[in-house]
């Protein structure tokens, strides 16, 4: 998935890097209670980027996190500064490339009949919706077909799926079964926790329907 979007952004001309010092952004602490871990570790990822113009995040969760919790987590904090520039250039991948790019045609083919999930932190968090439908509306020989009760969670909600595994797998299975219902031979998406989610239960339930990022689908279909 990341790698997918390292190419495409390359082939639009974008000069990229990729700090190895670089780690989680704390969202999985932050989200359970322990603010302090959470700050401990999104430090490190604060310093990894810090001389970096525009960083680009493959999960809307995770670009959520620094943009929507980082002002919040770093209030007072030395690092106050530093916390919010990072917040301030962090941008989820679709919403980087239509909004700051100005790019929603990539040259990409993919026919086949897919659906799209609307992931909650990107949609919720970020208010990034449109980018990634925008996307896929111009790939080539993509038929897009609306996922009924698409602003239902997927259940996965990160510690939520741990602390209340039977509620998550319900919400999960009603999902991957709107998605079925749509006759879609593959399940679109923009955030590795709802595919991990609903991509896991489909193959519990025998169901062999591929998963993929949208970067996927953009870098897979390029057209030759």
């Amino acid at each position: 998935m990341g790698e997918a979007m390292v190419r495409v952004l390359h082939r639009l001309g974008v000069r990229l890097d990729f700090p190895e010092e670089q780690v989680c952004c704390g969202q999985p602490a932050f989200n359970a209670g322990y603010r302090d871990a959470a700050r401990e570790v999104a430090r490190g990822l604060v310093r990894a980027f810090a001389g970096s113009e525009a960083v680009v995040a493959p999960s809307g969760s995770c670009a959520g996190m620094i943009r929507h919790s980082y002002p919040e987590l770093f209030r007072g904090d030395p690092m106050e500064a530093e916390a919010l520039d990072l917040a301030r250039k962090t941008f989820e991948f679709s919403e980087y490339v239509v909004g700051h790019l100005g790019v929603v045609d990539v040259g990409a083919r993919f026919p086949t009949r897919a659906t799209y999930h609307t992931s909650c932190h990107m949609s919720r968090l970020l208010g990034v919706r449109n980018p990634p439908l925008e996307l896929l509306r111009h790939v080539d020989g993509l038929e897009l077909v609306d996922l009924p009760h698409s602003e239902e969670c997927c259940g996965f909600g990160g510690t939520f799926s741990v602390k209340m595994p039977e509620v998550s797998t319900a919400m999960g299975r009603r999902k991957a079964d709107s998605v079925v219902a749509t006759g879609a031979e593959v399940l679109i998406g923009s955030d590795a926790g709802c595919l991990m989610q609903i991509g896991g239960l489909l193959r519990r339930q025998g169901r062999s329907l591929p998963v993929m990022h949208v970067a996927q689908v953009l870098d897979g279909g390029v057209k030759r």
